[in-house]
């Protein structure tokens, strides 16, 4: 198992510290928590514009190369 270090000055450390504290909850658990639900709200954004970018794309007035031709006048 890996250990990841944090630097915190030492009003977010008691902040943090007191925050833990007060709700019962394990250091290492609450900020493992906060860490991948970051990263799992980062990709289903990434996956939502992924979705959102075909939609439009879907939606969108399609050309094949010799209506493309035309219009450029080649």
């Amino acid at each position: 198992m890996a250990t990841i270090s944090l630097r915190l000055n030492d009003e977010d450390a008691k902040l943090v510290q007191e925050y833990v504290a007060a709700n019962d909850l394990n250091l290492s658990s609450f900020v493992r928590e906060l860490i991948l639900d970051k990263i799992e709200d980062d990709l289903a954004l990434d996956e939502e514009r992924i979705i959102n970018a075909r939609t439009r794309a879907a939606n969108e007035a399609s050309y094949d190369h010799i209506e493309v031709w035309k219009k450029l006048g080649v």
